[in-house]
């Protein structure tokens, strides 16, 4: 795998009022930046660092597991979202969305209300399982993937993600990002690739910590 942060897909003001370009920075290039160092430092120079970063978390576990699944999850974040994001998904990810959800509204009090509720750190996701949606919440580092799962987006729910802007009030935040940010293009791509795809998921992996909280609306 790549050891180098990747760019952001936009520029650090370009979500700007609903992101800061301080809370990009930090979050990027503090808190993104750290999971990749410590990622080198476990696995940097071993057969293990061949392997891409997926391979790597459907076989880890532990601090290794922790910090590939967060530089995973970080890289799908930032692509989660763009500059005058928001609106609703088109085509067959749309049908979807209207049958899953009813519409917007529906989708959007689910998605809000999952992440509000969500206890302590972890992220958000939209989901593709079994030819339906489903929105989940995960804690710490998990994700879809190791499930079997095809994430179309997510919400980092982690303070460092909102606190500068939002306090603590991570509801407003969702809201935001359902409104303004989200980019509905990489989710409808991501629904394509697993329309043709057979998933792949970790039948066993000793994690340490907490166990992972998840949510399935929909």
């Amino acid at each position: 795998m790549d050891f180098e942060l990747s760019a952001l897909p936009y520029a650090a003001d370009a979500l700007a009022p609903y992101i800061s370009r301080e809370t990009l920075m930090l979050h990027h290039g503090k808190h993104h930046r750290c999971h990749l160092t410590k990622l080198e430092c476990l696995i940097g120079g071993t057969s293990q660092a061949d392997e891409s970063l997926e391979a790597i978390i459907l076989e880890a576990e532990g601090p290794v597991f922790d910090n590939a699944a967060q530089v995973w999850n970080h890289d799908f974040y930032w692509k989660s979202m763009k500059p005058a994001g928001g609106g609703v998904p088109l085509g067959r990810l749309g049908v979807a969305f209207a049958r899953e959800f009813g519409g917007l509204g529906g989708f959007r009090r689910a998605f809000v209300e999952a992440g509000r509720s969500h206890f302590g750190s972890g992220w958000l996701w939209l989901v593709h399982s079994r030819g339906r949606l489903s929105i989940r919440t995960t804690s710490n580092a998990e994700l879809p993937l190791v499930d079997g799962d095809t994430a179309l987006l997510c919400a980092d729910l982690w303070e460092h993600a909102y606190y500068l802007d939002y306090q603590n009030e991570r509801a407003r935040y969702l809201q935001a990002f359902v409104d303004f940010l989200i980019d509905w293009d990489f989710a409808a791509a991501n629904w394509r690739e697993a329309e043709m795809k057979r998933p792949q998921a970790r039948t066993a992996r000793a994690t340490s910590g907490v166990a992972p909280q998840r949510r399935s609306l929909g």
